[in-house]
């Protein structure tokens, strides 16, 4: 077991770190704290992330402020209806002089990846990027190359009633590990955005966390404490979204498909994540229910009735939380 001291005095370490990433992004990014600290969680736990939202609404820019805070190899790909698989993960090119293939790799190949727009391009190319968000590794014709780590992608889209959209499949929703819903700022914030995009000054954001760091605070997230009790609530979340007549509040009508155990997988990395975060050394039952809603929401199929009651996600999630027992 790890030493709880020492693993205090690493997080506190790591946590001024951190706080330096986040001081850097607040250059560029007014408010939104909450979708950084999200997407932060995706580097260092190596899981994916869907950010859905209207245009407008800095989901792109709080993307590429935080890859330009870390020294990694970042590359934005706009996704559009005409874009092809190879456009993704590269091609084999002939070369008549040598009568001979060569690879040319495509912009997969770096360790943060914004898939912007991710919605606007048809499920070919969607399928294209399955292999390398579960797998780590891309395959062009015959030869397969290990993806170096970190390698995540970080996607955003407009909900699915904008036009010239197409619904993700549900095995590449599954890969996400979490999915943000992004919503308009507060008055406050909003004054201080037009504030400040009315100079014209360009803030140029230096990187303050190498992969080298990135990597070990990953081995700090993966030592932080879950009791075996806060576990089995985990697994009882997950449970009450597949079978959810145990509750006896009447959700089953609601539910058509309860989440895959990709959900708990997540749900614990999260809530260790969560906690790292915030400067524990440990899980508390707090951190479970607060990162349930992102794990949860794009991994559970609602039935038509929920659809015409307008009942959503968050709400079947939150009527799970409300009524199972907390350790």
């Amino acid at each position: 077991m790890t030493d709880i001291n020492a693993l205090a005095e690493r997080i506190a370490q790591a946590k001024v770190k951190i706080g330096g990433l986040f001081a850097e992004v607040d250059k560029v990014v007014v408010g939104q704290r909450g979708l950084i600290e999200r997407l932060l969680m995706g580097v260092l736990t190596g899981g994916h992330i869907l950010v859905e939202g209207v245009p407008g609404l800095a989901k792109t820019t709080a993307v590429k402020a935080l890859a330009d805070a870390i020294s990694a190899q970042f590359q934005r790909v706009q996704f559009t209806p005409d874009l092809l698989p190879a456009d993704l993960i590269g091609t084999q090119i002939y070369s008549p002089k040598t009568q001979e293939f060569t690879i040319k790799k495509g912009p997969l190949f770096h360790n943060i990846i914004l898939a912007d727009e991710i919605n606007r391009a048809p499920a070919k190319v969607q399928s294209a990027l399955l292999e390398a968000m579960q797998e780590k590794q891309i395959t062009i014709g015959e030869e397969t190359f290990k993806l170096e780590e970190p390698f995540i992608v970080l996607a955003t889209q407009n909900p699915i009633e904008q036009e010239g959209t197409y619904p993700l499949p549900e095995a590449q929703l599954d890969r996400f590990m979490l999915k943000l819903n992004v919503t308009y700022p507060s008055r406050e914030d909003e004054l201080a955005i037009m504030k400040r995009f009315s100079s014209k000054s360009v803030v140029q954001l230096q990187p303050v966390l190498t992969i080298p760091e990135l990597l070990e605070f990953r081995k700090i997230v993966e030592d932080v404490y879950i009791d075996p009790k806060i576990d089995k609530y985990i697994i009882d979340i997950v449970f009450a979204t597949r079978d959810p007549k145990p509750l006896k509040i009447g959700l089953e009508r609601y539910i058509q498909f309860g989440v895959s155990p990709r959900a708990s997988i997540n749900l614990n990395k999260a809530a260790r994540c969560l906690a790292f975060l915030q400067g524990r050394g440990y899980v508390v039952p707090q951190d479970v229910k607060t990162m349930a809603y992102d794990i949860i929401r794009h991994r559970i199929m609602l039935t038509y009735e929920a659809e015409a009651e307008n009942v959503g996600p968050d709400a079947v999630i939150k009527s799970i939380l409300d009524h199972l027992e907390v350790p």
